[in-house]
């Protein structure tokens, strides 16, 4: 029996137990736990002397309270970089410490994307919502602190979304070219205006499988043109591949536009659901979308898995009997104070999770460790790939010693 159908079933009895009203569950490990860790932490914070790598921390198996007492310390040395590909960060306004992090680690990542803005169409014009949240004395203070001996500095590419269009909204943008020529104006304008280096667009998730995919490509490939002109650069989102839904973003696609965009931002997380508890990003999935979408030995290999962006999540997922939903770094720790033995590790997802039991309940809990983002970012290595976080601030700080 597979790792993942274990997950299931275990979430299956955790449900039917809840509904009985019984005391406790037996998960694959040991009984739930649900009395929190007495043991007095010594928490460290801030700059540390020594990496993760030196305090021995990259367990497979960790122990809750090295967590504890370790997460929120990382390397004084925060130039020092151990990834040599490309690493984008972003960061979202409703969460403050992803500025920070963006800021203190700013040599280890070469973009950072600011989740600010929204294309709407007002009667026939395109225009912004979102500029309230642009901070340019943050981008001044990322852009000083990101720059490197070579004289590079971290690039800014906010994030576009296409918000309250109707299906003719689309359907002008999509067909006609004056509405396009019109929305690369609007781009290119904001970039100029706030000094932005280029742009990452998610249009792919909304309108891939809904039109005909040539009307998308030639959208991108007149919009990255527009902004190449001008200098500024376009990374577009695109959806991981999906055994059991129709892939609407294939090699196929990245074939159309890699010589066109800046970089490609692949979502590798968000794999399981309150429907279908269970990993956030299993290992061999994103090793699949990657190698589905540039294969090994295919024309330009390299040049095209240096453009993929390999998605990493840094939330993890608390399924409930109630279902539960995504959690950040805090809620995690919470949950975390709840049980004294080492983290289970499934080892075909790659993964750690653990089960506890709270005063409001049951609790299935999949985060990232060190260990797994270890993993990942060695894949991407291997894989000769970039990394896309999403997002900074909701993982734990000595996570950045890694990268």
């Amino acid at each position: 029996m597979s790792d993942s159908w274990t997950h299931l079933m275990l979430l299956t009895v955790l449900l039917i137990a809840s509904s009985l009203g019984e005391a406790t569950i037996s998960p694959r490990k040991g009984r739930t736990e649900k009395t929190k860790i007495s043991t007095p932490l010594n928490i460290l914070v801030g700059p540390y002397d020594e990496s993760v790598l030196k305090r021995n921390l990259i367990d497979m198996r960790p122990l809750p309270q090295d967590i504890l007492e370790h997460h929120a310390a990382y390397y004084k040395d925060t130039t020092l970089r151990n990834f040599n590909g490309t690493v984008l960060g972003y960061v979202t306004a409703w969460n403050s410490h992803g500025y920070d992090v963006a800021k203190w680690f700013a040599q280890k990542f070469d973009i950072i994307s600011p989740v600010w803005f929204q294309i709407v169409k007002k009667g026939e014009e395109y225009k912004l919502s979102g500029s309230h949240d642009v901070d340019a004395n943050w981008m001044r203070e990322v852009r000083v602190k990101g720059k490197g001996n070579s004289g590079t500095t971290v690039k800014i590419y906010p994030r576009f979304v296409f918000d309250k269009f109707t299906e003719r909204d689309f359907s002008l943008l999509l067909t006609m070219d004056v509405e396009r020529v019109r929305l690369s104006e609007l781009l290119v304008n904001v970039c100029k205006e706030y000094e932005f280096d280029g742009i990452v667009i998610e249009l792919w998730n909304q309108l891939g499988g809904r039109v005909d995919e040539q009307f998308l490509v030639t959208l991108v490939q007149q919009l990255s043109l527009a902004l190449k002109n001008k200098n500024y650069g376009l990374i577009l989102v695109i959806p991981p591949y999906r055994q059991d839904f129709p892939n609407f973003f294939t090699e196929k696609h990245l074939n159309k536009l890699y010589k066109h965009v800046y970089a490609f931002s692949l979502m590798t997380y968000d794999y399981s659901n309150i429907q279908r508890p269970g990993a956030n990003a299993p290992l061999y999935w994103i090793k699949q979308s990657v190698e589905l979408l540039a294969p090994t030995n295919c024309n330009d290999e390299t040049i095209k898995r240096r453009k993929i962006l390999l998605g990493l999540n840094m939330y993890g997922n608390d399924y409930t009997p109630d279902g539960g939903g995504p959690i950040v770094a805090g809620q995690y720790l919470n949950l975390l104070k709840y049980t004294k033995k080492r983290l289970p590790f499934d080892e075909q997802d790659v993964e750690n999770y653990f089960e506890v039991k709270t005063e409001d309940g049951r609790h299935m809990v999949f985060y990232p460790s060190l260990y797994s983002i270890h993993e990942r970012i060695k894949l991407a290595q291997e894989l000769s790939t970039g990394i896309s976080i999403w997002e900074l601030g909701q993982g734990l700080d000595y996570f950045y010693d890694l990268f």
